[in-house]
Formats: structure tokens, sequence, C-alpha cells
């Protein structure tokens, strides 16, 4: 045992994140910091005591979306979950969450379910010693804080390969090339993938990131392309290809920002799911809980039930009506994100009335050039008015004009401060700029579309003005 004993130091942090509260700190992941700081063992003694053991997931995009349908299927078999719902998903944070639920030397709770940021992975896991790990997708995405994607698939691959996972039942996207390769010397891996081609983009998307073989180098030849590199895919120089997925989108039907209908297959039958959530996207984190929830045991009806219940995670295609007009919250933080977005909005048919928020804070990367690989050319014919905002307002402005949209139709309001949460000179004057561009037409939306820390920002200002509740990270 090293540190203070571990009920000395659950009290400490304790301590502090309420003094953190009361100083307007928030206190997220302050407690779990000096937990594991007091006592360097407490995720591994707590989450020990989990009676059905953990659930742990990463990727890219979608984490949050893929946890909360994963919480939804579990829920209903009967499981009480501790899970970071909030998202904060490194080691504070799931040392946080742990704390929460810990009383009386106990955890109100019998299984863990914890998303975990890519990059602190290999730290997490061999403390949490999932039963099951869910690796879905990995897309180029903060390059300042994580170099190249190659980068985190080496990392993960170590990790899989390690004594930490080997008890683990791993779970893995089979049509994103850098996480189906990592199952190569594994025979105990759980594919998922997208079966219908009607949903395929037919060519690969320019903004993929995974292009060539890990086996010898040369290029994929793709015959469906889905999601960025997502897609049906084969080496011609040496043959290794794309592995056959168990848990299968088989018939998809896209509903623009309504949502999807999907027939998903599993290997103890098919199950037909109205989803709530819009998007190809969706459907892939859809099939990836489907895939864990499959794993862990669970019947299809209740994977089916789960997943038809589960709204719009925080800020994920959340939707909320301010001023009487409804707004939806469309996260994007990447070029594969924000392509998936600008196709699910090109379903909808009508003009688009956007806020378009880009900001270079430290969580969503301070180099912004890959607005640049995103397709916003596709919607610039149907921009009715877009609104930029953000410490970035002026470049995002810019690549709407360049993607085509007249310039008449832009409004930038530049961010004047950092930007606490609720400013009305950064984010709310920017929402506020976003609705009188449209003042006489309440029955179309307003689409927001902010990057991660704009996202923070603009659903506490909707909180701040009582058009939504919960809390933030």
């Amino acid at each position: 045992m090293s540190g203070l004993p571990l009920g000395l130091a659950v009290t400490a942090a304790r301590t502090a994140g309420r003094v953190a509260r009361l100083r307007g700190h928030g206190g997220t992941s302050l407690p779990g910091k000096l937990l594991t700081r007091l006592r360097p063992d407490a995720i591994e003694r707590m989450s020990g005591r989990l009676e059905h053991g953990s659930v742990v997931l990463s990727a890219t995009n979608g984490k949050t979306t893929t946890a909360a349908l994963i919480a939804s299927i579990l829920e209903r078999h009967d499981r009480r979950l501790v899970h970071n719902r909030q998202g904060a998903n490194m080691t504070g944070g799931i040392a946080a969450t742990l704390l929460g639920a810990w009383h009386g030397g106990r955890l109100d709770g019998d299984q863990g379910l914890f998303e975990v940021d890519e990059f602190w992975l290999t730290d997490l896991v061999p403390r949490l010693r999932p039963r099951a790990l869910l690796l879905a997708n990995l897309f180029r995405d903060q390059l300042d804080r994580y170099g190249e994607l190659e980068t985190i698939a080496d990392r993960w691959r170590e990790l899989v390969l390690s004594p930490a996972a080997g008890g683990t039942r791993l779970v893995l996207g089979a049509d994103d090339p850098a996480v189906a390769d990592l199952g190569i010397d594994r025979d105990d891996v759980l594919y998922f993938g997208v079966e219908d081609q009607s949903v395929s983009l037919g060519v690969a998307d320019h903004a993929s990131d995974t292009t060539n073989c890990r086996v010898c180098g040369a290029r994929y030849a793709y015959t469906a392309s889905f999601v960025g590199h997502l897609g049906h895919y084969a080496c011609e120089r040496c043959g290794h290809r794309r592995p056959t997925p168990t848990v299968t989108a088989d018939r998809v039907r896209l509903d623009g920002t309504r949502g999807a209908h999907v027939r998903i297959g599993l290997p103890d039958g098919a199950i037909d799911v109205h989803l709530r959530l819009p998007g190809l996207y969706n459907v892939y984190n859809a099939l990836a809980a489907a895939a864990v929830a499959h794993a862990l045991g669970v019947p299809p009806a209740t994977i089916a039930e789960g997943l038809e219940a589960t709204a719009a995670a925080f800020g994920r295609a959340e939707t909320v009506t301010v001023d009487g007009r409804e707004l939806q919250l469309l996260l994007v933080k990447n070029p594969a994100g924000a392509n998936e977005v600008v196709r699910t909005l090109a379903l909808d048919g009508d003009e688009l009335d956007l806020l378009s928020v880009l900001n270079d804070r430290i969580a969503d990367g301070r180099d912004v050039s890959w607005v640049w690989d995103a397709d916003y050319e596709l919607l610039a014919p149907r921009i009715r008015h877009v609104t930029c905002g953000g410490t970035r307002a002026a470049e995002m402005a810019v690549r709407w004009k360049y993607a085509g949209v007249p310039t008449e139709r832009i409004t930038v309001v530049e961010a004047t401060s950092e930007g606490g949460r609720g400013s009305r000179s950064g984010i709310g004057a920017s929402l506020d700029a976003a609705l009188r561009a449209a003042p006489d037409d309440r029955d179309r939306p307003l689409y927001a579309v902010p990057t991660y820390t704009a996202m923070l920002e603009l659903r506490a200002e909707l909180v701040e003005r009582g058009a939504a509740t919960g809390s933030f990270v």
C-alpha cells in the first residue's frame, strides 16, 4: 500500500471538491486528481469492488454518445452503473467518478462504464482491468496535442497486446483500418461494421486519414466509403482487408436531423431500431453500443429498447427552445465529424440558418486549419444566413465565404474576451445575432455548429437563459 489510507484520502479529496465548488471552480476532476495523488492505487482499489467489472470505450469521435447508448442498454439489463456521464475522461475524471459513487467503503453500483480520452487509455486500462474494451474509430484530431493519428494507433497497439488487456474482450470497428488492425494478433475480437452500401459515398472521402495498408504500406482500395476513411477496404498488393464484422448495420435509412432507422444484425438475432439520433455517425455509435452489449450477454430485445430510448447526449444533436425558436446543437471538432454534420444537414432539404462557432482553446486544438478539409461547399447553396462566432470567428467566416456563401449572408461576431461561460460579449452575443438574423421565422430551426469548448460555453449560456438544464465539464 502507498499513500494515505484510502478512507482518509477519500475524505480529503471530497473536502477539496466542496471547497472548489464553493469558490466557483466547478471541481469535476480536481477531487479525483487529489485522490490519486494521496492514494495512487485508488482507481484499482475502487473499481475492483464492481461486481460485474467495467466497460471502457475510446474513440476520436462519438465517445460520449456511444457511452450514453451503452448506459441505456445496461440499465435496462438491471445494471447499476458507475459512469462518467459528464465526460471527464482522463485519470482525474475517472477517479472523481469512482469517488462520487463511493460510500462507506463500497460503490453505489455494480458495473463501471467509462469513456476514456484516446491518449489516456494506456494509463487507465491497466488500472481498470475492464471486462470489455471498445475501440471505435481514430480520426485526425488536435494535432498539436496528439501528433499524427499513427501516434495514438501505435499506443493502442502496444496496449491491446500487453498483459494488461489479456483478459479483456476486445470490441473493434471493422470499417476503420487503424482500429481493425489492432485485432490482427488477437483471436477474441468482436468486430462491428456497416454492410448497407446504399449509404456509401462511393469513393473515399478526401479528408480520409488512414489510407495505407499497415501490413505492406500500399494504398487501400475502397469498394464503399461511409465516414471519412471508414468503409470496405482491401489492399490489392498483399490481400489484407477489412475483417468480416459480427455485428452489422444491414439496412440503414437516414432521416436528416430527425434520426435514423437501422436493422442491426447480431449473432443471436436481428433487431430493427429507430434511433432518435441523426446521421450515419450515430448509426456507427449505436452499432458499437450494440456490439459491446452483445459481448456482455445482453439479449437483442433489450439492446433494441435501450438504443431507441436514448436521446441526444449533452450538446450532440441536442435540441432546445430559445426565445421561441428551436435550436439544435451539432458538435464538430475535426474534418470527419464536420463532414457528417454537413451530410446530415444536407438531407433536410430547406434553407438553413447556422450559428458556426470556432474556438482554438486547448481542448479544441490550437490549429484550426482542419476547417479547410471539411466539405462546407456542399451546404453553401442552402445557407440563408450564417453567424460566425468564437475566438476564431473571422477565420470561420472566411471559410464560409470560400465555400461559396455570399458575404451579405455572413455575420461575424468577434469574441471580445477569453470568455467565461455565459459571456454576452462572446457566445451570448453570437447567439443573439443568429436569432436576430431571421427574427420572424420561428418555424425554421437554428442549427448551432460549435467546436468543443464553444459547445460548453453555448450550453452554459442556454442554461443561464433557462433554455437548457445540466452541468458542465
